[in-house]
């Protein structure tokens, strides 16, 4: 195969995968893949596939980016070996494998929807006040009060740039429960968008002539930060756990859950200082700090930053992730608890892209699809993979 007529191919891959091909370049990919049985081959002919599965993924990652959805495509989700699944392609209600071996497609089974109480994922939060009570604030709903206003989506207190206050600071709480999301706009302008099982601690007003302080008590949160210049020069810190961060006008992301033992601090522009007892360390864009709670060891590593904040935009992105990571995020934003019967399963990787505000039957059958598992089976909120 000549150079050009590898750049066609692997055009016409990219195509599939963003619900751009048509069903005579679906046949025409099949006829390829039938032709060059041996896996061996196929990396011969386009290269290794560890390149060709991520230049696929972040084309469409871009797709997603740019445009806001990946056209006529419900959802991506492969198992991480494209030479033993090379294509799983839904295009409207079509959906069928191809194979490395000799063989015909065949299209997969309907499984049978069972009725469950499991719903997506939505905008709710509790908002809680200094006194202790308690507002439920969700979508369609609208609150009020004195310099604060929601609509049900977000939560903004009233514009204090320049004008910080000298009087007592009284703090509010803003829980995120299972199957929930919401953004809060700080009273200086930061705007802070939470995942599902959060809670951030905050001023209502900042003081003046003080760094602007909040606190994630758990889970994951992605801030945009106002510049220091804007206040006076003073900084910008979030507190969680035994880890400082101290901003001067970013975006990063936070993510710091009760049930892991690991926090990461993720970068996307700006620059931030991460803290933690005697040791500090500067980010830079694409760069993420994680730190174990538990030993107190500390690494930094260059990321795909779309895979990380992707969620606060619709989108569940993984890459090289396993499965049981998988099911960890999913059961956030279902409010659902994941069984393992076959625990064999639980390391299998995917590199996929899920939208948020599919049903879960539609994502059990994307997984079950790439054949990890065979079966599934959903008891009111609780979901078993076999």
């Amino acid at each position: 195969m000549n150079t050009n007529n590898k750049k066609k191919l692997l055009t016409l891959i990219e195509n599939l995968f963003s619900g751009k091909a048509s069903v005579k370049e679906i046949t025409k990919l099949f006829n390829f893949f039938q032709s060059h049985q041996s896996m061996t081959t196929w990396e011969e002919e386009l290269g290794d596939r560890k390149t060709v599965e991520k230049r696929i993924f972040h084309n469409i990652q871009n797709e997603i980016r740019d445009k806001g959805s990946v056209r006529n495509t419900k959802s991506i989700f492969l198992k991480n070996n494209l030479l033993k699944y090379a294509a799983v392609i839904l295009l409207g209600g079509l959906i069928s494998y191809v194979y490395f071996k000799n063989e015909v497609p065949s299209p997969i089974q309907d499984i049978e929807v069972v009725k469950n109480n499991i719903e997506t994922g939505t905008n709710k939060a509790t908002l809680t006040l200094k006194d202790g009570s308690q507002i439920l604030l969700e979508k369609g709903k609208v609150y009020k009060s004195p310099n604060v206003n929601s609509d049900g989506v977000e939560i903004v207190y009233a514009d204090q740039q320049g004008k910080e206050m000298d009087s007592e600071i009284e703090f509010n709480y803003l829980t995120i429960p299972r199957g929930g999301q919401f953004v809060v706009k700080l009273s200086d302008g930061t705007t802070v968008w939470l995942n599902s099982e959060s809670q951030l601690k905050y001023p209502t007003h900042f003081m003046a002539g003080q760094p602007r302080k909040v606190e994630l008590m758990y889970g994951e949160a992605y801030f945009d930060v106002t510049p220091s210049s804007l206040h006076d020069g003073r900084v910008f810190q979030v507190h969680s756990k035994d880890q400082n961060i101290e901003v001067i006008g970013t975006q990063f992301n936070l993510k710091a859950y009760k049930d892991e033992a690991t926090m990461y601090t993720t970068l996307v522009e700006g620059k931030v200082l991460v803290s933690h007892q005697d040791k500090s360390q500067v980010l830079l864009p694409e760069q993420q700090y994680a730190y174990n709670i538990i030993d107190k060891t500390s690494t930094i590593a260059n990321v795909n930053v779309y895979n990380e904040v992707s969620w606060r935009n619709g989108v569940f992105s993984f890459e090289n992730k396993s499965l049981k990571e998988i099911m960890t995020v999913l059961s956030r934003w279902y409010d659902m608890t994941v069984k393992f019967e076959n625990k064999d399963i639980e390391n299998e990787e995917f590199i996929g892209v899920l939208y948020k505000d599919r049903s879960i039957e539609s994502i059990l059958k994307n997984i079950q699809s790439v054949g990890t598992i065979e079966s599934y089976e959903i008891n009111d909120r609780n979901v078993i993979l076999k």
